[in-house]
């Protein structure tokens, strides 16, 4: 047995948080330069959300690797090279003269974003157990739930003295001042002895396995449908704020900041209950904040004929906090089916809800986003299914999920 590596929570908290904070900062600092760069380069809304895409698609194929190399390699390396890809990635952005070239940069960015999210759950995992695992997570959920909310923000207010290329120039610049800090402050947490072999037939039949374990696809569905309430219309953004809302690039804030409140305010929450609920007992208090959220925001929609700010906001944080207690339970469960590769489950757990998020951007939101009331209802059936695909959970292991591991779980791994 290998002893944990010694860090302080508060530091891995921030770290962790920091680096997860590459995806939102990454989709949603250029929401508010959306009509301008479909003015520089004569292109239509639809074309413009096909950035989403592209990015969670390259996001969502790369993250089956980046776990796997980590169990390999060891974290610390991956996350590094990760970030350096990304600050490449966000120079080439700034400098696209033309959407093809963007969506290629935009795809290279995706390709490399997930390294610090990915592989910072499994790092989790690495150094803590059980509840404080659980508090841990929450903790970098409540950092990472601030970019969303800084991100349109921030873009907004650079585009008040540059164009659009700023945005990437500022994610470059991020980049890199989190290089610094991850290659000072980030111990290695996955020693050379707790390493298994990469090979491509190996991690293929390893992610299969994972991928076949009905347990595994109850609970990453379950998150992805989850979330996918939230994801909606963080994608629909662009059109929710300006064209439902009918506010301007500079109050993008007036529907992130209530959002990434609410998701703050459900992962402290999930600190704090930790040791004091059972996991399912905390999941079951989140799943019925998104309902109660969800028969809000249709109840609106019914009543009035045109949405506004803040009415049409509430119901959209109050599932945000039902959402960030909901999550940090799926996800350990998940990490504690596969404790010998860590790495490979969050990569297929990132795979699953990433790809599952690509098609809300690409195909669902540009659909959605032109009417409030199908926004509400498409969340309400996403949270709906994601409390059904959870009931199938609970009801085929009769387990409290971070207590327990379902016995066929480990063993297609341990076998290889």
């Amino acid at each position: 047995m290998t002893s944990r590596p010694r860090i302080s929570s508060a530091r891995l908290a921030v770290l962790l948080g920091g680096l997860a904070m590459f995806g939102p900062f990454s989709i949603d600092t250029m929401f508010p330069a959306f009509p301008e760069i479909e003015r520089d380069f004569s292109v239509t809304a639809l074309a413009m959300q096909q950035t989403i895409s592209v990015y969670l698609i390259a996001y969502g194929l790369m993250s089956v690797f980046h776990g796997p190399i980590s169990d390999a390699r060891g974290r610390k390396p991956v996350i590094l090279f990760g970030v350096l890809v990304f600050v490449f990635a966000s120079v080439g952005c700034a400098l696209a003269a033309s959407l093809p070239q963007l969506l290629a940069f935009r795809a290279l960015q995706g390709m490399s974003a997930g390294a610090g999210l990915i592989v910072g759950r499994a790092i989790i995992r690495d150094c803590l157990d059980g509840d404080d695992a659980q508090r841990l997570m929450s903790n970098v959920t409540m950092i990472f739930g601030i970019a969303p909310a800084l991100a349109p923000v921030v873009g907004g207010w650079i585009l008040g003295w540059t164009d659009w290329r700023g945005i990437f120039w500022f994610l470059t610049a991020f980049a890199l001042l989190l290089f610094v800090a991850t290659a000072v402050a980030l111990p290695e947490t996955h020693p050379p002895a707790n390493r298994s072999a990469l090979r491509l037939r190996t991690l293929w039949h390893g992610n299969r396995a994972i991928l076949g374990n009905r347990h595994f696809l109850l609970l990453a569905f379950a998150g992805s449908f989850n979330f996918g309430a939230l994801f909606l219309y963080i994608a629909s953004a662009p059109a929710f704020v300006l064209d439902l809302l009918r506010l301007n690039q500079q109050q993008f804030g007036w529907f992130f900041i209530p959002m990434i409140g609410g998701m703050m305010l459900g992962a402290f929450l999930s600190g704090r209950l930790a040791g004091r609920l059972s996991a399912a007992q905390a999941a079951g208090l989140g799943f019925a904040l998104c309902g109660l959220a969800q028969v809000y925001n249709l109840g609106y929609n019914l009543l009035v004929p045109e949405p506004g700010a803040p009415w049409a906001v509430w119901p959209i944080a109050l599932n945000a906090v039902g959402i960030s207690l909901v999550f940090p339970i799926l996800t350990l469960a998940i990490l504690d089916m596969y404790p010998r590769q860590r790495g490979s489950a969050s990569s297929m757990q990132a795979f699953v809800g990433l790809n599952f998020n690509a098609i809300l951007a690409g195909l669902v939101s540009p659909w959605a986003s032109v009417d409030s009331m199908r926004l509400a209802m498409l969340a309400a059936l996403s949270s709906a299914l994601a409390w059904v695909l959870w009931r199938f959970y609970r009801r085929s292991t009769r387990l409290i999920p971070t207590a327990a591991v379902p016995g066929d779980a480990i063993e297609p791994i341990d076998r290889m």
